[in-house]
């Protein structure tokens, strides 16, 4: 159903185009005993004199008819307990006693021509005495009428005191006429003093004098009106109404098929029995020119149940004559052909009706020959163009079925408006639906679409979006491998919830990625992050906390620069919030970072997060990561002492501590769980650099082999090390290390003093070298080089078994 139920085929009695408001009603005259005259009416001194009375033939109380002239009509069919408002007379009405005076013999004070009632000045003396006289008497009678007439207090409550009022003023007009002997002028109505408008009786009264008679001609078109039928200009006002409400839902959607939706609900039943809504395939976003042929594709149907409850009754549904009659529609792809009839009709941009023969081929064009849809005669279906700012993008199809009323010519205008409405709100919606695409795509590639898995720790991330509106942010997280089975771990927050946020973000996560890859202590990652924010500009500021994990000797390295403080869940379920140096945002400038080392136990999970998670309007910082701590230690509760919770789960968990109001920034959260590697699976030398380094390396490498049951590997291994140890050696000008790393899989690290990293190169055939890391290449699973601060590390793995 539709916000506005109104129906056009409901009639209207009694509005009046006339009236500029089109919602004044007339009503019959109420009915009359037969032979009972008329009440005379009797003016005042100074007004114009009333009309003599016409007789009107007495109205049958059942018909219903409306008589015009009448200065307050009322229905003849009203019920006999019903309120209705008292007629307020112009005048006041004649008493027996003033008429008989006025009908004696003398006939003093008459105008012999017109019977009316002369001045006091015409009248003499004794007419004016005489008029004061009855004046007292004239005002209680009107009192003691207005007081035995119902009355509303919202209606005219001065209406019934007006006549009293008048017959005092005239009776004191009267007595100072005779005491001046002057000619007393006529007293204006006085106005009201609140400064409102007339009351409901004398809007009534406006009202019925302006109405045209009954079966007379309308203001607007000059034709007869016919008794019973809604007015112009009540219709008129439904089609507004509808219009607005139906405007309004279409206008309430944000993606393409809540707006279609929309449509169809407004539209069905109120304006149509049945709508078919046909969009372009594919649609046009923005100002891209379409370069295929115009396709549409049937997007979306809405019509009435055949089968409906009506105030709790089961109606069956009427057998229909034709089995498919506005339920079935089997051309949901329609091409439309240049110079074609359905061609022209959405070129022309206005809806149509489709009894014309060029509607209706364009309808079968639309529809296709095989579709089963019964379409009804006459102008009961009106074909509608979806423009939008550029070009057309589709069209519906209004229907209605054969046994309600027709559309009408205005009923076109109506079509057109929602059409228009539904197809600038699809043009925004593809619109905003690619601004969306583009946000998320920018916000995914700035952010790791997989997270590394390096040697001794494990990792799982979540990140959220401060609103649907808002797809993007500065907040980020980050995962770098370094050398020596370690790996940094990166979480910042730029200021803002901007495209150039998310920007800034991109490039300081950039930057960290370079730094990080030169292997420079967290302290000095910051620092070169400060600079380079400030070389962003003056106002880029971002927190930033970098930390290093080292699995091998179970410690971690952080530095901080103004972030919220990381949080530490032990094995037995004891969650810790770090002390770490809390230091100066990035972009600041001329500040120093301070790093700490601790202990991170195997077992143990660190949280990382931004402070969209521990702070909104509802709290601040330190209550959010207490109570972040405290929903750590209960979630740990639940699997034991011995058993740490799964990454993934722990971060679904966190993140359900958010309540409706909770989150008013984005969300970045980043956990690793330190599994480390244990002493007896790591070996290290370190090797002189001499020719006989690479024989020892080789010894060495296959007793580690032979201590760990890897026996299968010692050929691979010792040539592999043989090859990398010779290159380092020969360049090297301090000694080497070779460490042996037993994991899920075997890796060995070559390291030296010499910054120049190695790179393959096909040797040809009378070279005599260069064939040392082609070997490694074929043989190893994978391999690389990374630069050190000191030199460089190259390294290379081995799968086990």
């Amino acid at each position: 159903m539709t916000e506005q139920p109104t129906s056009f085929d409901r009639p209207h009695s009694g509005a009046d185009p006339a009236d500029a408001r089109g919602a004044l009603l007339r009503a019959s005259e109420p009915p009359q005993a037969p032979g009972a005259p008329a009440l005379p009416l009797q003016s005042r001194q100074g007004d114009t004199p009333p009309c003599p009375a016409v007789p009107r033939p007495p109205a049958d109380p059942g018909s219903g008819a409306v008589v015009a002239g009448a200065e307050h009509a009322q229905s003849g069919s009203a019920e006999p307990g019903a309120h209705r408002p008292r007629p307020v007379p112009e005048a006041i009405p004649a008493q027996p006693d003033a008429a008989a005076r006025a009908a004696g013999p003398q006939g003093a004070g008459r105008d012999p021509e017109t019977g009316d009632a002369d001045t006091p000045a015409q009248a003499g003396p004794e007419a004016a005495r005489a008029a004061a006289a009855d004046a007292p008497r004239t005002a209680a009678d009107a009192t003691r009428t207005a007081a035995e007439a119902p009355r509303t207090a919202a209606e005219a409550p001065r209406s019934a005191a007006a006549p009293a009022e008048r017959a005092l003023r005239a009776g004191r007009e009267a007595r100072e006429g005779t005491e001046s002997q002057a000619p007393v002028q006529r007293p204006e109505r006085r106005k009201d003093r609140s400064g409102l408008k007339a009351g409901a009786g004398e809007q009534q009264r406006r009202g019925a004098a302006q109405a045209p008679p009954p079966g007379g001609q309308e203001r607007r078109t000059g034709q007869g009106v016919p008794f019973g039928r809604p007015m112009p200009m009540r219709r008129d006002g439904d089609r507004l109404r509808f219009v607005g409400a139906a405007t309004r839902r279409i206008a309430r959607g944000m993606d393409l098929d809540e707006i279609v939706m929309g449509l169809c609900r407004a539209t069905v039943p109120t304006f149509s029995d049945a709508i078919l809504v046909y969009l372009r395939e594919p649609l046009p976003v923005g100002d891209e020119r379409p370069v295929g042929p115009l396709v549409l594709r049937l997007r979306r149907t809405d019509r009435i149940p055949d089968e409906r409850d009506t105030e709790g009754v089961y109606v069956p549904p009427p057998v229909p004559e034709q089995p498919a009659e506005l339920s079935v529609v089997t051309n949901e792809l329609c091409e439309v052909r240049p110079g074609s009839a359905l061609g022209e009709v959405l070129r022309g941009v206005r809806p149509v009706f489709t009894d014309t023969e060029p509607a209706r081929v364009a309808l079968d064009e639309l529809l296709g020959e095989d579709s089963e849809l019964s379409v009804p005669p006459g102008q009961r279906t009106i074909l509608a163009p979806l423009r939008g700012r550029r070009r057309v993008i589709g069209a519906a199809l209004f229907l209605r079925r054969p046994e309600r009323l027709a559309f009408e010519p205005d009923d076109l205008l109506v079509a057109a408006q929602l059409a228009t409405h539904s197809a600038l709100g699809i043009d925004k919606a593809v619109l905003y639906g690619r601004e969306a695409y583009i946000a998320d795509e920018l916000q995914r590639t700035m952010l790791p679409e997989t997270l590394p898995r390096p040697t001794g720790v494990r990792l799982a991330s979540r990140y959220l979006p401060a609103a649907e509106t808002a797809r993007v942010g500065g907040d980020w997280y980050d995962a770098i491998p370094l050398p020596g089975s370690r790996v940094a771990l990166v979480v910042g927050d730029v200021m803002g919830h901007s495209m150039t946020s998310a920007a800034i973000m991109g490039q300081l996560r950039t930057t960290a990625q370079t730094l990080a890859g030169l292997d420079l202590p967290p302290q000095e990652v910051l620092h070169h992050l400060d600079e380079q924010a400030q070389r962003l500009g003056t106002d880029r500021m971002a927190t930033c906390l970098y930390a290093v994990y080292d699995p091998v000797s179970h410690r971690i390295t952080i530095a901080n620069a103004g972030h919220p403080p990381p949080v530490l869940l032990h094995l037995g379920g004891e969650a810790e919030v770090l002390r770490v140096p809390p230091g100066a945002p990035i972009g600041v400038g001329g500040v120093d970072f301070e790093a700490v080392e601790l202990d991170a136990p195997a077992g143990a999970t660190l949280l990382l997060y931004t402070d969209g998670l521990v702070e909104s309007r509802l709290r601040d910082v330190w209550t959010g990561i207490e109570q972040l701590r405290e929903k750590l230690a209960a979630t740990a509760q639940l699997t034991g002492p011995d058993h740490p919770p799964p990454l993934e789960a722990l971060c679904d968990d966190v993140l359900d501590m958010l309540g409706p109001g909770d989150r008013d920034d984005d969300i970045a959260l980043l956990a690793a769980r330190f599994d480390g590697i244990a002493p007896s699976d790591v070996a290290y030398w370190i090797l002189d650099p001499e020719d006989s380094a690479p024989g020892r390396a080789r010894r060495l490498a296959r007793r580690a082999l032979d201590r760990w049951g890897l026996e299968e590997l010692t050929d691979s291994v010792e040539l592999l090390v043989s090859e990398v140890v010779t290159n380092a050696v020969r360049y090297a000008t301090r000694p080497v290390t070779l460490r042996l790393l037993r994991t899920d899989v075997l890796r060995c690290e070559v390291g030296d003093d010499v910054g120049q990293l190695p790179r393959l190169r096909q040797a040809r055939a009378t070279d005599e070298g260069g064939r040392g890391l082609y070997l490694v290449n074929r043989l190893a699973r994978r391999w690389g080089a990374t630069r050190l601060s000191t030199g460089k590390v190259v390294w290379f793995e081995l799968n086990r078994g």
